[in-house]
Protein backbone atom coordinates (compact mmCIF):
# COMPACT_ATOMS: atom_id res chain seq x y z
CA UNK A 1 0.00 0.00 0.00
CA UNK A 2 1.37 3.36 -1.04
CA UNK A 3 2.19 5.66 1.82
CA UNK A 4 1.74 8.73 -0.37
CA UNK A 5 -0.70 8.92 -3.26
CA UNK A 6 -0.31 11.35 -6.15
CA UNK A 7 -2.99 12.39 -8.62
CA UNK A 8 -3.56 15.00 -11.30
CA UNK A 9 -1.09 13.93 -13.94
CA UNK A 10 -2.02 13.67 -17.57
CA UNK A 11 -1.41 14.84 -21.10
CA UNK A 12 -1.33 18.56 -21.82
CA UNK A 13 -0.14 20.76 -24.65
CA UNK A 14 2.86 23.02 -24.24
CA UNK A 15 1.85 26.22 -22.51
CA UNK A 16 -0.91 24.50 -20.58
CA UNK A 17 -1.33 23.85 -16.87
CA UNK A 18 -1.79 20.93 -14.52
CA UNK A 19 -2.24 20.68 -10.77
CA UNK A 20 -0.78 17.70 -9.00
CA UNK A 21 -2.10 16.59 -5.62
CA UNK A 22 -0.65 14.30 -2.97
CA UNK A 23 -2.26 12.87 0.12
CA UNK A 24 -1.65 9.99 2.49
CA UNK A 25 -3.95 7.32 3.92
CA UNK A 26 -1.35 6.58 6.58
CA UNK A 27 0.45 9.74 7.60
CA UNK A 28 -0.49 13.11 8.99
CA UNK A 29 1.43 15.22 6.54
CA UNK A 30 1.72 18.36 8.67
CA UNK A 31 4.42 16.52 10.61
CA UNK A 32 6.67 16.49 7.57
CA UNK A 33 8.53 18.65 5.16
CA UNK A 34 7.43 17.67 1.68
CA UNK A 35 8.65 17.93 -1.86
CA UNK A 36 8.15 16.96 -5.48
CA UNK A 37 10.75 15.15 -7.54
CA UNK A 38 10.52 14.03 -11.15
CA UNK A 39 12.17 11.53 -13.41
CA UNK A 40 12.14 11.61 -17.19
CA UNK A 41 12.91 8.52 -19.30
CA UNK A 42 16.64 7.86 -19.37
CA UNK A 43 17.41 10.66 -16.92
CA UNK A 44 18.29 10.94 -13.27
CA UNK A 45 15.61 11.75 -10.76
CA UNK A 46 15.64 15.48 -10.08
CA UNK A 47 14.37 17.87 -7.46
CA UNK A 48 11.42 20.08 -8.43
CA UNK A 49 10.21 21.90 -5.32
CA UNK A 50 10.00 21.53 -1.56
CA UNK A 51 8.05 23.06 1.31
CA UNK A 52 8.55 23.13 5.05
CA UNK A 53 5.76 21.76 7.26
CA UNK A 54 4.03 25.15 7.28
CA UNK A 55 5.00 25.95 3.68
CA UNK A 56 6.65 29.03 5.11
CA UNK A 57 9.89 28.00 3.43
CA UNK A 58 9.88 26.81 -0.17
CA UNK A 59 12.62 25.93 -2.65
CA UNK A 60 12.40 25.47 -6.39
CA UNK A 61 14.63 24.09 -9.08
CA UNK A 62 15.81 26.82 -11.42
CA UNK A 63 14.12 25.05 -14.32
CA UNK A 64 10.65 25.50 -12.80
CA UNK A 65 11.02 28.74 -10.85
CA UNK A 66 8.31 31.21 -11.82
CA UNK A 67 6.19 28.51 -13.47
CA UNK A 68 5.50 26.00 -10.68
CA UNK A 69 4.11 26.65 -7.22
CA UNK A 70 4.22 24.21 -4.33
CA UNK A 71 1.60 24.55 -1.63
CA UNK A 72 0.02 22.51 1.09
CA UNK A 73 -3.27 22.35 2.93
CA UNK A 74 -2.56 20.64 6.21
CA UNK A 75 -6.23 20.69 7.16
CA UNK A 76 -6.88 18.51 4.11
CA UNK A 77 -3.68 16.52 4.60
CA UNK A 78 -2.61 17.43 1.11
CA UNK A 79 0.31 18.76 -0.92
CA UNK A 80 -0.08 20.41 -4.30
CA UNK A 81 2.05 21.40 -7.27
CA UNK A 82 0.53 23.96 -9.61
CA UNK A 83 2.35 23.75 -12.93
CA UNK A 84 1.85 26.54 -15.44
CA UNK A 85 3.40 27.29 -18.81
CA UNK A 86 4.34 23.65 -19.18
CA UNK A 87 7.11 22.69 -21.60
CA UNK A 88 7.85 19.36 -23.31
CA UNK A 89 10.95 19.07 -21.11
CA UNK A 90 8.66 18.93 -18.06
CA UNK A 91 7.51 15.49 -19.24
CA UNK A 92 8.31 13.03 -16.45
CA UNK A 93 6.91 10.91 -13.68
CA UNK A 94 6.34 13.21 -10.70
CA UNK A 95 6.82 11.88 -7.17
CA UNK A 96 5.52 13.25 -3.90
CA UNK A 97 7.89 12.75 -0.95
CA UNK A 98 7.88 13.44 2.79
CA UNK A 99 10.71 13.79 5.28
CA UNK A 100 12.14 15.73 8.16
CA UNK A 101 13.74 18.60 6.22
CA UNK A 102 12.75 20.49 3.08
CA UNK A 103 15.94 19.77 1.14
CA UNK A 104 16.83 19.22 -2.49
CA UNK A 105 18.32 15.80 -1.73
CA UNK A 106 16.17 12.81 -2.53
CA UNK A 107 17.97 10.59 -0.02
CA UNK A 108 16.77 12.78 2.86
CA UNK A 109 13.12 11.90 2.31
CA UNK A 110 11.63 8.90 4.05
CA UNK A 111 8.35 8.35 2.22
CA UNK A 112 7.61 8.26 -1.49
CA UNK A 113 4.53 7.95 -3.63
CA UNK A 114 4.31 5.74 -6.70
CA UNK A 115 4.35 8.71 -9.05
CA UNK A 116 2.02 10.29 -11.56
CA UNK A 117 2.84 10.71 -15.25
CA UNK A 118 2.93 14.19 -16.75
CA UNK A 119 3.28 14.39 -20.52
CA UNK A 120 3.61 17.72 -22.31
CA UNK A 121 3.19 17.66 -26.07
CA UNK A 122 4.80 20.22 -28.34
Amino acid sequence: QAQLVESGGGLVQAGGSLRLSCTSPEHTLDRYAMAWFRQAPGKEREFVASASWSAGITYYADSVKGRFTISRDNAKNALFLQMNTLKPEDTAVYYCVAGQRATRRSDEYDYWGQGTQVTVSS
